[in-house]
């Protein structure tokens, strides 16, 4: 029996300067699943995507296999130097593949329905990060950034292409950025103990419901362990609500195990993994 992939559609771009198309896995020309390619641009280099895997009939018999391998070598005939695979949380099956063909887990995402707002620890300080402070905070925040894509899998080169590209992308206008909140959380003393990046709607659910997204949660070395990434977790839920947004969600690098605690005893339950590894 041959398994071959055919074009489900034409190839299409993105609004990112990508390409993307959907395929067909067809065993003997029939069709028995379908997945989708994508190539996006990172600062000077093309990340593939492969998602929306399935395999509908004959399952068990290698072809989700052949197709992951298929899709790869499109996208490396796209000129991607890597690729990710965004795999459902309900899909051992697919994370179980991902393992097998050398991907690595490299994040997951998390999300919670909101409902009241908590409160914040007593004494806490809430300010703005106005112009004048972003450019320094900006800097601190790719560092960290860049170090985990690096612990995640990634080249340096890549890395410092990601992060330079996610934040142009994201945080066009700086500190006046539409529908981003960008706070910083004091106590008692003049120095911040740490700062929120908060996306007040990155998308529309199924149901039409506004998503938020924390970009950010950034507590200093020295002051870690003492509550506050709770706390800044906690006023993200709150600038949500006093937003009118309910769903809250996160991506939370696979290593960083403290912080998937933390948002575990949040009450965030994960909804995909990404695993990845390079083309090259």
């Amino acid at each position: 029996m041959t398994t071959t992939l055919r074009p489900e559609g034409p190839e299409t771009p993105t609004a990112e300067g990508g390409r993307t198309r959907r395929w067909l896995i067809c065993a003997n020309g029939h069709p028995v699943g379908a997945l989708r390619t994508t190539a996006v641009l990172r600062g000077g280099q093309l990340w593939g995507e492969i998602a929306e895997l399935e395999v509908r009939e004959g399952r068990g018999r290698g072809r989700g296999t052949f197709g992951a391998l298929a899709a790869e070598e499109v996208l490396r005939g796209w000129g991607c130097v890597r690729v990710d695979a965004d795999i459902s949380e309900p899909a051992p099956v697919a994370r179980a593949l991902a393992t097998t063909l050398g991907y690595t887990e490299r994040m997951r995402s998390m999300s919670k329905r909101l409902t009241a707002p908590p409160g914040l620890p007593a004494g806490a300080v809430v300010c703005r990060i106005d112009a004048e402070a972003f450019p320094h905070w900006l800097a601190t925040v790719k560092e960290v950034y860049l170090g985990h894509l690096i612990s995640s899998g990634l080249s340096p080169e890549q890395a410092r292409a990601k992060s330079d590209a996610d934040h142009v992308q994201l945080l066009p206008q700086g500190a006046e950025t539409s529908g981003v909140a960008l706070r910083r959380l004091y106590g008692d003393g003049p120095d911040p103990l740490g700062s929120l990046w908060l996306a007040l709607r990155v998308r529309e659910l199924p149901d039409g419901a506004p998503l938020a997204w924390v970009m950010v949660v950034q507590v200093d070395g020295p002051r870690r362990g003492r509550g506050h990434g709770r706390s800044l977790m906690l006023l993200a839920e709150r600038e949500c609500l006093a937003a009118g947004v309910r769903d809250l969600a996160l991506n939370v690098f696979s290593d960083n195990e403290v912080a998937i605690r933390l948002y575990d005893s949040l009450g965030y339950r994960t909804v995909n993994r990404v695993y990845g590894k390079p083309l090259i």
